[in-house]
């Protein structure tokens, strides 16, 4: 999924590349624990508590793909597997902002069966959470704000 942001790659890529900043504006993801002194780059681990309506579970991931103005890519290393990235690209009205996942629960969550039920609220939450990213970085705020 892509979103159009009216705002010049440096400037999406300056809020995009400040991980301790995803949980303000991910409505999924209740806070950032960085494992480590490392914020930027290539092996980032990060331990996300998340929530989706009243599941709770906390997903492990580490930063394994950092192309600065261009990509960061993760891969999920708990429970619940699989990879996620975020790729920037300039266009004439700004940015485009693409993100793409693939999670895979393990068989004892219910396996394929889970993913199949989980694709279409978990594609809301992260449609919405573009939303909600490209929102704060029109507005020049701090997030939250």
């Amino acid at each position: 999924m892509s979103i159009q942001i009216s705002a010049p790659v440096d400037q999406v890529w300056e809020k995009l590349s400040d991980l301790a900043t995803h949980s303000e504006w991910m409505s999924d993801a209740t806070t950032i624990l960085f494992d480590g002194d490392q914020r930027r780059g290539v092996g980032v681990a990060m331990t996300v508590p998340t929530r989706v309506g009243p599941l709770r579970i906390v997903d492990t991931m580490e930063v394994d793909e950092w192309v600065e103005k261009e990509r960061i890519g993760v891969k999920h290393t708990g429970r619940i597997g699989g990879w996620g990235r975020f790729e920037l690209f300039g266009d004439q009205h700004g940015s485009i902002l693409v993100r793409k996942e693939q999670l895979h629960f393990p068989w004892y969550m219910g396996g394929p069966v889970i993913e199949w039920f989980a694709r279409p609220i978990l594609r809301r939450i992260f449609r919405a959470n573009l939303v909600s990213f490209g929102r704060w970085v029109e507005s020049g705020l701090e997030p939250g704000g």
